[in-house]
């Protein structure tokens, strides 16, 4: 779908292990900048920048900031964009990170390395904004209770490994049962969101990269939740098909708009059984891709494309 040609400047924005960028680079002879905000990810990608004899940069930055990032530099237009969204598997796997409730370490989750923790957040937040977050952003049917929980565990003391929360969340939603996810998914999911602002910085990136990409130029993004995938088929669809009418008498909204984008297939394309039995994490993984084309820039519209709020001070969890 990226589609690298000769020449080329492309940005992978969630560099992480560097997958993408190390796959661009061997698809042409092209120059690729990879973002990640977690320092241990840019750190790591330097034996595999010094491998590509200068055509690969990485930054040590949020994504959402590609544009300003790159015009400092003197590039005003690239030619693709791609995006992983969400935690990436070495942040899964190393429990000091804090992301997984399977293995014991620090409740932390920052990508970054800097802001709010996640035990802030479980230990600072009211049983009402620990509802909101967890409901919203991890789409948890029983958030109520999961904070109620929360909160009478935290009177005795707080909480601040992943296994104490993993342990209070299976107590309060009746064990693990086979067959079906495990009881933490849900609310380690929410936190994890609220965090690192995962979906206001998805909707960030997107715009940004529409500011940067040149006419024919791609932005492909790979998403792991309906959350992430709905803010991504909005965006998309707001800038590549025309509103509809308010009704059949009425002139079509948007009509002769100029429209930034345009789709590259139909839906969303979805992993197929040997690639999910080769990389099971693969499974729930939706790809969304899009060309631009010479109109300016659409604004940005957080409703608009679906990026929900929980209405929560995140100045008043700062320890």
């Amino acid at each position: 779908m990226l589609r690298p040609s000769e020449g080329g400047i492309y940005v992978d924005g969630t560099f992480g292990a560097g997958g993408y960028s190390r796959a661009i680079l061997e698809a042409a002879a092209c120059r690729v900048v990879g973002f990640d905000r977690d320092r241990a990810a840019y750190e790591a990608g330097s034996a595999l920048s010094a491998a590509y004899d200068g055509r690969l940069s990485l930054v040590n930055e949020r994504f959402s900031r590609m544009d300003q990032v790159l015009q400092a530099d003197g590039i005003s237009q690239i030619d693709g964009v791609v995006l992983d969204i969400g935690v990436s598997s070495m942040q899964i796997d190393e429990a000091e990170r804090g992301f997984s409730f399977a293995k014991d370490g620090p409740l932390d989750m920052r990508m970054g390395g800097d802001g709010l923790s996640a035990a802030d957040v479980v230990n600072r937040a009211g049983e009402g904004d620990l509802a909101r977050i967890i409901a919203v952003y991890g789409e948890e049917r029983k958030a109520r209770l999961v904070a109620r929980a929360i909160v009478r565990a935290r009177l005795k003391a707080p909480i601040l490994r992943t296994g104490e929360l993993a342990a209070i969340l299976e107590k309060a939603l009746g064990g693990k049962r086979a067959g079906r996810i495990h009881p933490a998914t849900r609310s380690f999911q929410g936190l994890r969101i609220f965090v690192n602002q995962e979906l206001e910085e998805l909707a960030e990136g997107l715009a940004a990269a529409e500011r940067l990409l040149r006419p024919g130029g791609r932005l492909v993004v790979v998403s792991f939740h309906s959350l992430e995938d709905r803010i991504v088929k909005r965006f998309f669809n707001s800038r590549a098909r025309p509103a509809p009418r308010p009704s059949r008498h009425a002139p079509e909204a948007g009509e002769g708009a100029a429209l930034s984008f345009t789709l590259l297939h139909k839906g969303a394309v979805t992993p197929g059984e040997a690639e999910i039995s080769r990389n099971p994490r693969a499974r729930s993984s939706r790809l969304r891709a899009a060309e631009r084309s010479h109109a300016e820039a659409m604004p940005l519209d957080y409703a608009a494309i679906g990026v929900p709020s929980v209405g929560v001070n995140r100045g008043e969890l700062l320890p």
